[in-house]
């Protein structure tokens, strides 16, 4: 029974490794994207494999096929979006068939699938968003504290990490957005920066003065002048290759213990936070659809949820029978 971990796939399967080519070369899927995809396609071909006695034949394939496999699944304690995240996989794949000419029409077209638990995105309040931001020099005051000599510390990383929070919070970025921001990308003095999203889409977006003044003071640390294709954030100081997402994962859950929150929290729960914040101070939806750089408003309307506290002072403040 397949477990998972699943982590392969059959290498000979040609109509598998042309849709992970795409997802690579032509659709710009993230790698996390990529990951889960070749995983998804490879726990399906093992669960056929063990239960058919044969490779699935991916063009003859039929719906009776998928119901099994989501029989399958639904006996085996995956939840709804476990459920949800396999057939999407498949789902894209079966697109790419069709856009090759493979297939006329999907098998799993008209799969019914359990609908996905409603949860709410986590976030930070202001008052530990900023305590958040404020880790990291607190982290460089105390190892200078410590320190037998403390002006051989270098506060290179702490600078940089401070600028990575604070251009998360101000901008409301993905991490992939944030690794890959390039100093041609960043307008000072109209305090904008250009962001490239899912599928490459690109999107102007405000920054504010914080975020502006970490960067700055973390590149007056850099030996090399930051200019035109340079990335905005590097992994090192002595070298130019740009902040990779592990970076700024590890760093966060560190400084996440330092200011007493739960170290579980992801990078994207300060996007989560970035776009509560926004609302609650009176943004509307569409407006923060933009900023998010969602394609649907759906996407963004989860947030509401989060307002009611807000929804319901404005009510008892304003409304006369309140």
């Amino acid at each position: 029974m397949p477990g998972r971990a699943t982590q392969s796939i059959e290498t000979e399967d040609a109509l598998v490794l042309s849709f992970l080519q795409y997802l690579q070369a032509e659709a710009d899927a993230s790698v996390y994207t990529q990951r889960n995809y070749r995983q998804a396609l490879g726990e399906f071909t093992q669960w056929y494999r063990e239960d058919q006695k044969k490779m699935p034949d991916w063009l003859g394939l039929k719906k009776l096929d998928f119901r099994g496999y989501l029989r399958f699944l639904g006996r085996g304690n995956y939840s709804r979006s476990a459920i949800q995240l396999r057939f999407s996989a498949l789902r894209s794949f079966y697109k790419h068939l069709m856009r090759r000419g493979k297939l006329d029409a999907s098998p799993i077209k008209e799969i019914v699938l359990p609908k996905k638990e409603k949860r709410l995105p986590q976030f930070l309040t202001p008052e530990q968003m900023i305590a958040l931001l404020e880790a990291p020099l607190r982290e460089f005051e105390s190892a200078k504290e410590h320190d037998e000599d403390p002006d051989s510390i270098d506060p290179a990383p702490y600078l940089r990490d401070t600028a990575v929070l604070e251009v998360i919070y101000s901008c409301g970025l993905r991490i992939s957005e944030l690794c890959g921001l390039r100093v041609m990308d960043l307008d000072v003095n109209d305090r904008l920066v250009r962001v490239y999203g899912k599928g490459k889409k690109e999107r102007q977006l405000p920054i504010g003065e914080p975020a502006i003044q970490a960067i700055g003071r973390y590149w007056n640390t850099l030996e090399h002048p930051p200019t035109g294709e340079m990335p905005v954030f590097l992994a090192n100081s002595d070298d130019l290759k740009p902040i990779y997402p592990r970076i700024v994962q590890l760093h966060l859950k560190h400084y996440l213990e330092i200011a007493g929150l739960d170290p579980k929290l992801t990078p994207h729960k300060l996007r989560h936070s970035y776009a509560t914040h926004l609302l609650n101070a009176g943004a509307d939806l569409r407006s923060v659809q933009e900023l998010l750089g969602h394609e649907n408003l759906v996407t963004t309307q989860v947030y509401t949820h989060l307002t009611t506290d807000r929804l319901k002072e404005a009510y008892n403040d304003a409304h006369p029978r309140a």
